[in-house]
């Protein structure tokens, strides 16, 4: 019918039928978790033309013979798959009510599909122009090289082209309008990665569809995507929780492991410039003779191994600073008497700045910190519980503020009391939602008959943010109380 269809409309047309075979039914509907009903090629045939032109031609023959089944249309030539595959795919209810998937590409697409990039790689000495084709299988491959220098081992690759092998695309648009493709489940900081290694590094927030959103939110076919960046942001060991791409996440891993040191080294330097100034000192003003001297006799190899060292908690600032200003005892250095000038958070530190779980401090709270051993500087609020034993051990208080212009998204606990009535969390859950909050967790618990507790985890900016938050949740209609969890 296909055939007698076509020859009457002077398409010149190489038709190809096959049935699925029940094994291969069964794997499917096993890999894919589908029921039968949802299976759409068990009956499959693929048309060959001789041009591009020809091929939306055809479709349009097919869509008049057969009533084409919504949503299941897929323009793989205008949008070709990053491996370089093109095709036109549709499905539609074949006669007896039976679903037919019909794919519809040119020989040389054919011949791509079949023998992969090996059918179209670029020969330098043949002459031809570069196709869009080839660019694709040449950017894929590239891809492939990129993600196999950073992965850590072998196996580690294998798993990311895994990963990348088989995914069901989304297609996503930049604001200049070029076209991604990403697989199904993809976020923003997938889309980061697919535009730059370097823009996936800086991103610190981004735009959907024109509204701000959470770097983890899934992305949607057909939105636009906006990525905002910072010169000093970096990568958030975070991320790797909810990436699904393979570069993503092997250039998140291969940062991060080189980046730890970096972060240790940068801290290190500001927490002992830091205690230096409260001798009118700094490391610049030391005498290099001096500095090597005493390097040598603490058995540090440079000055970076000893700034790993304050910063990992292992050497005090105060104490180092005193060494190095003159090897002598604490009470024989006194300090300006400017008292501890706080140290700025500016959000990007990295590694070596944590913060403390228990009170979960956010910019605008007053915060202290303590250099714990092995975790560097953890923030605590200055209310917190857990710090007032800390403060017995004054060595290793910091002094902490928060600068004007710090950056990211930090986690904070909110316990809402409401009335036990039917579709409560999905009326709180849909008013968060709508303020471009992202829930990181959500759990109740029972008051009593009347009431229940609803505790959420989810990331916000600042104790302003928090605030407005908090005010449009107590306005909900049946909730009683919105409290912030402290310790």
């Amino acid at each position: 019918q296909i055939e007698t269809t076509l020859e009457q409309e002077g398409h010149d047309a190489e038709v190809i039928g096959r049935e699925k075979h029940l094994y291969s039914i069964y794997r499917k509907m096993k890999s894919k978790r589908k029921s039968f009903s949802e299976i759409m090629d068990i009956y499959a045939f693929r048309i060959i033309v001789d041009s591009v032109d020809t091929c939306y031609r055809v479709l349009g023959c097919i869509h008049s013979l057969y009533k084409p089944i919504p949503g299941e249309f897929k323009d793989y030539i205008a949008i070709p798959k990053a491996n370089g595959y093109q095709s036109l795919h549709t499905v539609a209810m074949g006669m007896h009510g039976v679903p037919i998937e019909i794919q519809i590409r040119t020989a040389e697409m054919e011949d791509m599909a079949n023998n992969g990039i090996a059918a179209h790689w670029l020969y330098k000495t043949d002459g031809q122009a570069v196709n869009g084709s080839h660019a694709r299988a040449r950017r894929w491959v590239q891809g492939l090289l990129e993600m196999q220098q950073r992965a850590g081992n072998s196996l580690e690759f294998i798993e990311n082209v895994k990963i990348d092998l088989f995914p069901d695309e989304i297609y996503v648009f930049t604001p200049k309008g070029r076209i991604l493709e990403l697989p199904r489940g993809a976020t923003a900081v997938d889309f980061a990665y697919a535009v730059h290694t370097d823009v996936g590094n800086s991103c610190v927030a981004c735009r959907i569809n024109r509204r701000l959103a959470p770097l983890s939110e899934p992305l949607e076919s057909g939105e636009t995507v906006e990525i905002l960046t910072s010169q000093g942001a970096r990568p958030n060991p975070s991320w790797y929780n909810y990436v699904v791409t393979a570069k993503a996440r092997t250039n998140i891993r291969h940062f991060l492991k080189h980046q730890t040191r970096d972060d240790s080294v940068a801290l290190g330097r500001r927490l002992l410039d830091k205690a230096l100034g409260d001798f009118d000192s700094s490391l610049q003003q030391l005498p290099a003779e001096k500095l090597r001297d005493f390097l040598a006799r603490q058995h540090c190899e440079s000055l970076d191994d000893l700034l790993e060292e304050i910063a990992r908690g292992q050497r005090l600032p105060p104490i180092a600073a005193q060494q190095l200003l003159g090897e002598i005892s604490a009470h024989q250095v006194e300090p300006n008497g400017k008292g501890r000038q706080p140290m700025p958070i500016r959000g990007t530190e990295g590694f070596m700045l944590t913060y403390a779980k228990c009170c979960r401090p956010i910019p605008g709270d007053p915060v202290e910190g303590y250099l714990s051993s092995e975790k560097g500087v953890v923030v605590h609020r200055e209310r917190c519980n857990n710090l007032a034993e800390m403060r017995l051990n004054k060595e290793r208080l910091v002094a902490l503020r928060w600068d004007d212009s710090v950056e990211g998204e930090y986690p904070v606990d909110l316990r809402i009391e409401v009335e036990n009535r039917r579709g409560m969390i999905a009326i709180i859950a849909t008013r968060i939602n709508s303020m471009g909050i992202n829930i990181e967790k959500i759990s109740t618990s029972t008051k009593d008959y009347q009431f229940t507790y609803v505790d959420l985890e989810m990331m916000i900016r600042n104790r302003v943010h928090l605030a407005r938050i908090m005010k449009r949740l107590r306005a909900t209609p049946n909730v009683r109380k919105v409290i912030r969890v402290k310790n």
